[in-house]
């Protein structure tokens, strides 16, 4: 449809190319990246950038790369000109960063660019200038081999657009983050970046991977960066993966942080990010992102590069490989470090909801049902512990009445347990000393470690029950009479949506009336842990008030089952204040070295910080 009394008509060749710069040029660090790409694609072992005013002034790009021909100058600003793509057959196995051929084109329609090159076998430089849509002539000029482009007066010739630039300091910021982008991607390749005349990046070539991202990102994370390093075969296309992730004492508060490659492309990927974010889940609180640089090389078949006219987005040809050998891989890293942070490392921490992702419970942990559901019955309520004055006993007897086929002991009911199945004091050197009731102190091979008993036991509770909920459910144990529970008619309307949650925790509840609840079944789990039923009804009704929440416990998702259990293990863990026995305290701290992600409570917070002896001798003055 047209406009009335307005005709069709061909739009002249300027417009044409500044229409197709508002998708390619965005601002200054938009014009870095295009021609940093085109150095690399050309072979460059040294690239330099030079800017003026954040670039809106000046971007100069300089490298030692192959150059352009003096016959193919002009043709290098014509758009859909290039040298890397001849039929719609190449775009299925792109292998350039540069491809599309609009690049030099559309900067050139919104600025003064100039260009001059040589190549390996030219006896000269060659030089073209083009201002809008006028080109100059080709001409010889001084020069090395390689290629300089000179890009002046960003969007001079479209104020509206400029005047949509940030300050100088801001584009100069872009700019510099858009190189480093590309230099941690090439570790090989010396860069270097010049602002205003001052050094502000000077990058040597020849460095490996590792030594790239400390130097980027500064050696001073040296000892919170993990590496991740995994190979696969998949339908004969090679996918590899390397990288470096940050420990949780490092997450930021935003993803940007972040850095992934695919074929040294620079990339914003939800499916990797999915994939970071739940190797992370548990281990940093709601908010925080792992920080971290991955570089994933795989076939140009098995990726689309073509699916964003900035190419900042690719399109896998199978996601789900990738989703699993990225989140497999910083497993598996996360997994073999130590997680403990250095006293000095812990900041502030904030509170909330740990935001599970879909297939919490795809793989639960193996190693923690043996000594959990020993330890969920030895931190019973006091009022349910034998009045010997002994100490209270290890859980043998309670594994043993736990495996499958055995009875449950009757709730409220002490397990009898012979004296042999008593746990032996801890030795010396693992002593454990309980500060104020609520923080333990101990030590190991590498300093003084300080423990949350609330935090560590939470996350001991948290991973029992996401154990047995993925064997099957908690059992639930019906009450003589059903337990009343008065609420308001916005939580009356929110049970029936939670009835696939309850029955999966051991809850059966209905309505009683307009303005109470009855609460039938309960799970065994809370009971023993002297949870009050009417309570946590409560408290689960609020939090249904969350549309999230909601949503997903509606269709039986494992985000709000998490969430639940997370309540679950918080409510019924030793609180701060709790007084533990001796024998209590080496259980916890033994336990703390056999359940998955113990560093961290389900939160994301630190269960657990350390005092380094080397941080012991700086405090004392003995280094």
């Amino acid at each position: 449809m047209t406009s009335p009394g307005a005709s069709i008509r061909v739009l002249p060749l300027l417009v044409a190319n500044q229409i197709a710069a508002g998708e390619v040029v965005e601002r200054p660090a938009s014009i870095v990246k295009e021609l940093v790409e085109n150095a690399l694609d050309a072979g460059a072992t040294r690239i330099a950038l030079d800017l003026e005013e954040g670039g809106i002034e000046l971007v100069r790009v300089g490298d030692d790369g192959g150059g352009i021909e003096p016959s193919e100058l002009a043709l290098a600003l014509a758009p859909h000109a290039t040298s890397k793509i001849r039929t719609s057959e190449d775009l299925a196995k792109v292998g350039t960063f540069g491809f599309r051929g609009e690049a030099l084109a559309s900067i050139a329609s919104v600025s003064r660019v100039t260009i001059r090159s040589r190549t390996a076998r030219g006896e000269g430089a060659s030089e073209i200038e083009c201002e809008g849509d006028v080109v100059s002539a080709v001409r010889p000029a001084p020069g090395s081999r390689g290629t300089i482009v000179s890009v002046r007066n960003v969007f001079f010739n479209t104020p509206a657009r400029r005047k949509f630039l940030r300050t100088p300091q801001t584009e100069q910021t872009r700019c510099l983050d858009t190189l480093r982008d590309l230099a941690l991607a090439h570790a090989s390749v010396a860069f270097t970046a010049t602002c205003n005349g001052r050094v502000v990046m000077d990058l040597p070539p020849g460095q490996s991977p590792r030594e790239r991202v400390l130097a980027i990102l500064g050696n001073e994370l040296k000892d919170q960066l993990l590496e991740v390093n995994h190979e696969a075969m998949s339908d004969a296309r090679g996918l590899t993966l390397w990288g470096m992730v940050g420990t949780p004492s490092v997450a930021r508060a935003t993803n940007k942080a972040q850095h992934v490659f695919v074929n040294g492309r620079s990339v914003r990927d939800r499916t990797i990010q999915h994939a970071l974010g739940e190797a992370f889940r548990g281990l940093i609180e709601p908010g925080r992102h792992p920080m971290g640089v991955l570089m994933i090389e795989l076939s140009p078949e098995g990726v689309d590069v073509n699916v964003h006219p900035a190419k900042t987005e690719v399109r896998f040809r199978d996601s789900s490989m990738v989703h699993s050998l990225v989140l497999r891989s910083v497993r598996e890293a996360l997994q073999r470090a130590d997680l403990t942070p250095s006293v000095f490392q812990v900041r502030p921490q904030l509170g909330g909801v740990d935001r599970a992702l879909p297939g919490a419970f795809a793989h639960p942990p193996v190693d923690v049902r043996a000594g959990v559901e020993r330890f969920v019955e030895y931190f019973r309520r006091p009022q349910a512990n034998t009045a010997t004055g002994q100490e209270r006993l290890s859980f043998g007897a309670v594994k043993e009445a736990l495996q499958p086929g055995a009875d449950s002991p009757a709730a409220g009911v002490e397990p009898t347990m012979p004296p042999e199945v008593l746990i032996p004091a801890p030795a010396p050197q693992s002593q454990v000393l309980q500060v104020h009731k609520s923080y333990l102190v101990t030590q190991d091979e590498q300093g003084v470690v300080i423990i949350d008993q609330h935090a560590l036991h939470e996350r001991v509770m948290f991973e029992y029950l996401l154990t047995r909920v993925s064997e099957g459910g908690l059992e639930g144990q019906r009450l003589l009479t059903p337990l009343v529970v008065e609420v308001s008619p916005l939580q009356m309307e929110r049970l029936e949506g939670l009835t696939p949650l309850l029955e999966r925790i051991g809850i059966t509840a209905e309505a009683m009336g307009r303005g109470a609840i009855g609460v039938h079944v309960f799970p065994t789990f809370l009971f023993d842990r002297g949870v009050e039923a009417g309570e946590f009804m409560t408290d689960l009704l609020d939090k249904a008030g969350d549309e999230a929440f909601m949503t997903d416990a509606r269709r039986g998702g494992e985000n709000a089952m998490r969430d639940v259990l997370d309540m679950m293990a918080c409510k019924a863990a030793v609180k701060a204040g709790d007084g533990l026995s001796g024998v209590e305290l080496g259980e916890l701290v033994r336990l703390r070295a056999e359940v998955e992600r113990s560093s961290n409570c389900p939160h994301g917070r630190p269960t657990s910080v350390r005092l380094t002896i080397r941080e012991l001798e700086k405090l004392f003055g003995r280094s």
